[in-house]
């Protein structure tokens, strides 16, 4: 998790520095595209993880069934930690939060009267009538499993004929280029990351950009209507952001946007470098992180203790009824995916083939840590004692018993 948060951070960081200078240099269509950067790093730490040729796990303490369950409660309360506990009430509240605004907007809208959508049908072009609605806070784009577009009930008379044309072409443009299910992902991610400042001052930016785009993508289409898109613009009532919908006009957007459609924008070849380039830096950043994190010494084979906790061997019914108690040390072959290939007992292993049995058919669901050698996995054993005790009170650790050498030597 604090890896996660630590490329979060850094590819918040990149974005920020560098969406202007992308903007000037491409144009804001590529430089949007900068937004991928943090959800690329953000994902690297859950990424498959270059593994760590032999090594000896902690001993698994194995109790019979109600003293395990009584043992796995105790430890999961110890775990519950005030901070994991305060973000997921914080997280808890911001989706909620989310949803009852997304509910009351689709609770306020409704269709089009007939009338109204007769008169705007030949503006609508290839638009589906079914995704407009009439609400208060149109024109606005409405993130759904089909995005709908809002109009105000005051539509006709808010703007004339030809600003209607400009306002329904920009709407339809971010229904096209998917903006709606992009911002609603943005208000998930700040929702989720809420104690995280960084986040909360890339939103309102990331609208920004996004709507620069969205206007350059329009007026690209439509280059004799500059004027009066900015006409529009400046003629229009703005509205604050309100999650999960993009509306026509944000009043702190108003200078960024009419300042973009006085500047030159750059020309198709400049885009599609902007595009190249970008996508180069945002992999290249990619890569370099994962290979950084990845950059360690030769390490063995490790259990996956997190996942195999949760994994542990049954304490077989007739070993618990003849007393039967000792400690299984089992040598797993780790293949280079982290899957157990063959698993042998120890010599030095003295207890009853029940208790063999139960840990070697555990083993065999568990997850590792592949061995690493020069920065590849290899294969590798992990050397893992499972102990089957009675007794519920913690004993104290034996000395570790020197590990055999496997029958099949460490391959790389």
């Amino acid at each position: 998790m604090l890896g996660m948060l630590l490329y979060l951070t850094f590819g918040l960081a990149l974005v920020l520095a560098l969406r202007k200078p992308a903007r000037r240099l491409f144009g804001a269509g590529p430089a949007f595209t900068l937004w991928l950067l943090p959800l690329m790093l953000a994902v690297l730490p859950w990424l498959p993880t270059l593994p760590s040729t032999w090594s000896i796990s902690p001993t698994l303490l194995v109790l019979p069934a109600t003293q395990t369950f009584a043992a796995q409660v105790g430890q999961t309360a110890s775990t519950l930690h005030c901070p994991q506990l305060l973000w997921l009430i914080g997280a808890l509240i911001c989706l909620l939060r989310l949803m009852i605004h997304y509910g009351r907007l689709l609770r306020q809208s409704c269709r089009l009267p007939a009338p109204l959508l007769q008169l705007l049908q030949t503006d609508l072009g290839d638009l589906d009538p079914r995704r407009l609605r009439l609400h208060p806070a149109g024109p606005a784009v409405l993130w759904a499993p089909c995005s709908l577009l809002l109009l105000p009930g005051d539509f006709l008379e808010r703007f004339n004929a030809d600003e209607r044309r400009l306002v329904l072409q920009h709407e339809r443009m971010h229904l096209c280029r998917g903006d709606a299910l992009w911002s609603l992902l943005a208000e998930l991610a700040v929702a989720l990351l809420w104690f995280h400042s960084l986040a909360w001052l890339a939103l309102p930016r990331l609208r920004l950009d996004q709507e620069l785009a969205c206007d350059e993508r329009v007026l690209r289409q439509l280059p004799q209507d500059e004027m009066a898109y900015a006409r529009t613009l400046l003629h229009s009532t703005g509205m604050d952001s309100k999650p999960v919908l993009i509306p026509w006009l944000s009043e702190p957007q108003l200078k960024e946007r009419l300042n973009m459609i006085q500047r030159h924008r750059p020309g198709a070849l400049r885009r599609r470098l902007g595009y190249i380039g970008l996508a180069a830096l945002m992999l290249g950043s990619a890569f370099t992180a994962q290979a950084l994190t990845h950059a360690k010494p030769d390490q063995s084979a490790s259990s996956d203790l997190s996942y195999n906790s949760h994994m542990q061997p049954h304490y077989p019914a007739d070993a618990i009824k003849n007393k039967q108690e000792g400690t299984v040390i089992l040598m797993v072959l780790v293949g280079t995916d982290g899957r157990p290939q063959t698993i042998e007992v120890d010599p030095a292993t003295h207890a009853a083939p029940s208790l063999v049995k139960a840990a070697s058919d555990a083993a065999m669901q568990w997850h590792f840590n592949p061995a690493m050698k020069d920065g590849k996995p290899i294969v590798g054993y992990d050397r893992v004692p499972v102990k089957f005790s009675l007794d519920p009170m913690p004993v104290a650790p034996s000395p570790a018993v020197a590990p055999a050498s496997p029958s099949n030597s460490t391959s790389s």
